[in-house]
């Protein structure tokens, strides 16, 4: 394991926001401060870069087991490092879905090889059906961070609130994708002016809305932890702040595209702009702005979600999905950073912090004694996104050809460089 000296570079985390070096040792931080001297296998010049503990995207599929022409394990992590992303909670909606505890316990062995944190949630119900729990603890023992039926609703409250008792009893939190089928009915696009337009059925917000609104009042009468998936409409948003304030053991997270994307893209008839749920309105991106600003909004993930080209061929009839993990913090920089809406340290909270605290994972910090997991970035580096250069085995991004301002350099996770976008300055 190479000795890394990252010499004069910006270091920002949850504690500090200051220029320094940073010494690299045996898989950790061995040394932080001004003028650092030791003997390195390898020097790198951090000037004009910031150096962030690694990204935690806790709303990931990767289509392993099952579904690998999309992804694996092994693409999807190598893609997460190009992001910056460190660590990943995966998603249960694989082929079979993960109620098995052997299926998880093989998962999460693979995983380790691939230099990500990998995390794994284990289903809420039997085969994502919503007839019958699954069994927590036997997922928990087998390694699962926490519990989803993501994908689909949990059909009742009913089953909801059980489900939420349970997990309580367990120790794990509950990941909810808040949708109603019932309602949704067939929707392709967000309901409105769009989908009007183009003659298709829409996905209304109520959809969205009332599954949030049912699962926060469970998650009240039950204290128990939820954690609202991807919201994307004003209303979810109230709601969530709304639970938040009556004392609920709620938080909540949204995607890159909710904040930077309207429905109006839709007018291209391409399904690599559709996904679930799907790109909103204005007013909608307005709340979503205003809701990472005001701390409703715990954290910032992608959803990434991969289909192949072919799958992605006919508008109408496209499964819904976007990749995200190499985009996510480019467009988070460009929208807050760079606006001046939020500072760096606020970006490391949403992306890194956040996401680890609400799944009871340890907190990565840039000081001496704590693991090399961190990336470099040049804030102000522009770039266009082109899918046939991401590193996900699927290229539908919903973010190609737009120019974002800010690029991950160099990724590390347990003192080993993982990816490299190219050479900064090196000695031996």
């Amino acid at each position: 394991m190479e000795t890394i000296l990252i010499r004069n570079v910006r270091a920002a985390d949850s504690l500090r926001d200051a220029v320094c070096d940073m010494l690299l040792k045996d898989g950790k931080i061995a040394a932080i401060g001004a003028h650092i001297e030791a003997e390195t296998d390898r020097v790198i010049d951090g000037t004009g870069l910031a150096a962030l503990p690694g990204l935690f995207d806790m709303h990931v599929h990767f289509r392993d087991p099952g579904q690998t022409h999309k992804e694996d394990v092994y693409t999807g992590t190598a893609a997460a490092l190009a992001g910056g992303v460190t660590g990943v909670l995966c998603m249960p909606n694989t082929t079979p879905p993960m109620d098995n505890p052997e299926q998880v316990r093989e998962f999460l062995s693979r995983a380790k090889t691939t230099g990500v944190d990998v995390h794994q949630t284990g289903t809420l119900t039997v085969g994502l059906k919503g007839e019958q729990l699954a069994d927590y603890e036997a997922l928990k023992a087998a390694g699962v961070t926490a519990l989803s039926d993501d994908g689909r609703p949990v059909p009742t409250a009913e089953m909801m609130k059980a489900a939420l008792a349970k997990a309580k009893e367990a120790g794990l939190p509950v990941v909810s994708h808040c949708e109603d089928l019932a309602i949704i009915n067939g929707g392709i696009i967000n309901k409105g002016a769009v989908s009007e337009a183009l003659g298709v059925k829409g996905m209304d917000r109520l959809s969205e809305d009332s599954i949030t609104e049912r699962d926060l009042q469970m998650a009240l009468e039950t204290g128990a932890q939820l954690h609202i998936c991807h919201v994307s409409t004003r209303g979810s948003t109230d709601a969530v702040r709304k639970a938040k304030a009556a004392g609920g053991n709620v938080s909540c997270e949204t995607a890159p595209h909710y904040f930077l994307l309207t429905d109006e893209l839709l007018l291209k008839r391409d399904a690599d702009y559709r996904m679930n749920p799907p790109l909103r309105t204005p007013d909608d991106v307005a709340a979503i702005k205003e809701g990472i600003l005001d701390g409703t909004i715990d954290c910032i993930i992608t959803d990434h979600a991969p289909h192949t080209a072919a799958e992605k061929a006919d508008f109408e009839k496209a499964p819904n999905g976007v990749v995200g993990l190499e985009t996510s913090l480019a467009a988070t920089l460009t929208a807050f950073y760079h606006t001046g809406l939020l500072t760096l340290q606020d970006i490391v909270r949403l992306m890194s912090d956040n996401p680890r605290r609400l799944l009871h994972l340890p907190a990565r910090t840039l000081e001496e004694g704590q693991p090399a997991d961190l990336i470099l970035v040049d804030l102000n580096r522009k770039w266009t996104v082109d899918p046939e250069k991401l590193h996900s085995r699927s290229h539908n991004t919903v973010f190609k050809g737009m120019t974002f301002t800010g690029k991950v350099l160099t990724t590390i996770t347990g003192g080993v460089v993982r990816y490299e976008a190219e050479r900064i300055s090196e000695k031996g």
